[in-house]
């Protein structure tokens, strides 16, 4: 379940109706409503990216051995004497808190409250392709190289390991920091600043990518540390999501304020996308479509964006030099002119408000 906003919600993992009613109405005094699973089969898609995960006691043996990722702001709750068997399992599930109930009752209300603020971090975008070589990376790379250029502190993120990286797209190969299979081997189990100061960066762009010898899926808890650590440090985090949607790719389209549909303007390639879009706007509420030049069969962008019963984006026109540049090592929209940076600042404007740095 979501609220009105898209948020996640604070997930509640617990067979027992009565543990549910209480925990529910302390949400409710808090101003949030739960996630509600009532074992860990039915949490497990929601575990990593939840904001606080809270685990009734009669669950609490169950989740452990279903071997879910350990993760911050878990929470142990129940009643006495319900609670006692499962107060020896707190350590081993990683919980951070044990909650007492009757007597944690404010103190959970408290946390609630919290969890009901609205946002305030930084935003997301993602962008993926209608078809293969729809040109998603390269759009992706020049929304963060625009954004940066707009005062905007960005991470670009990538999340389609079949991809080729996205250091290649920036010209990054060499440069150090650590890529995704460090990051999933530490569980996603970093602090934020230390997270995004290990990995590559210049000035206020920071990469999380592959390197060549990589071939792995991301783990979600990877996926979701990496997602909540832009969130508060970032102002905006550009995520090249993949047409195949593994879980963490799914994550992370989940988390994006908007997702960006990337089009050809051909015949074939709308069919392609159409199919795309279907799977893609089941995780996000805000999906636009790209419209990308040039037209060989003069299909119009509004064509387009009508056959998807998408709204358009914006058009990239047809820019001759950016393969040339990006085979040479120079990241897409590096030079602040042509029709992709143009496009980038339109699309960076209309998503965060920022404004260009040289406007009056």
């Amino acid at each position: 379940m979501a609220d009105s906003s898209h948020r996640p919600l604070p997930l509640l993992v617990t067979g027992d109706p009565d543990l549910l009613d209480d925990l529910v109405r302390l949400a409710a005094a808090g101003g949030t409503e739960l996630d509600v699973a009532p074992d860990p089969a039915a949490a497990r898609s929601r575990w990593s990216y939840a904001p606080a995960v809270l685990v009734g006691a009669d669950q609490a043996a169950a989740c452990l051995l279903a071997g879910l990722p350990r993760r911050r702001r878990l929470i142990l709750a129940g009643s006495a004497p319900a609670i006692d068997p499962a107060w020896e399992l707190a350590g081993q599930l990683g919980a951070e808190h044990i909650a007492l109930l009757p007597e944690a009752e404010p103190w959970l209300v408290d946390r609630f409250a919290e969890a009901a603020q609205p946002p305030t971090a930084g935003r997301a975008v993602a962008v993926l392709g209608g078809r293969g070589g729809a040109g998603a990376s390269t759009l992706a790379g020049g929304l963060a190289v625009t954004a940066v250029g707009l005062g905007l502190r960005t991470l670009l993120l990538d999340a389609d390991p079949l991809g080729g990286g996205l250091d290649l797209i920036l010209g990054w190969e060499r440069r150090a920091g650590l890529r995704w299979a460090a990051v999933a081997e530490s569980g996603g189990d970093f602090a934020a600043p230390a997270l995004l100061g290990a990995l590559p960066q210049h000035g206020d762009l920071v990469l999380l990518s592959f390197a060549r010898d990589e071939l792995l899926a991301v783990p979600v808890e990877a996926m979701a540390a990496a997602l909540a650590a832009a969130r508060n440090q970032r102002d905006l985090t550009v995520i090249d999501v993949p047409r195949r949607l593994d879980d963490a790719a799914t994550l992370a389209l989940q988390s994006a304020d908007q997702a960006l549909l990337i089009v050809p303007a051909e015949v074939r390639a709308v069919a392609a996308a159409a199919r795309v879009a279907a799977i893609a706007r089941l995780h996000c509420a805000d999906l636009r479509v790209v419209v990308r030049g040039p037209a060989p069969g003069r299909l119009k962008p509004g064509m387009v964006a009508r056959s998807l019963g998408l709204e358009l984006a914006g058009v990239l026109r047809p820019e001759h030099e950016l393969r040339r540049d990006l085979e040479h090592g120079s990241a897409p929209a590096q030079s602040g002119r042509g029709p992709l940076a143009d496009l980038c600042r339109e699309l960076i404007t209309n998503l965060t408000g920022a404004a260009h740095r040289d406007a009056a």
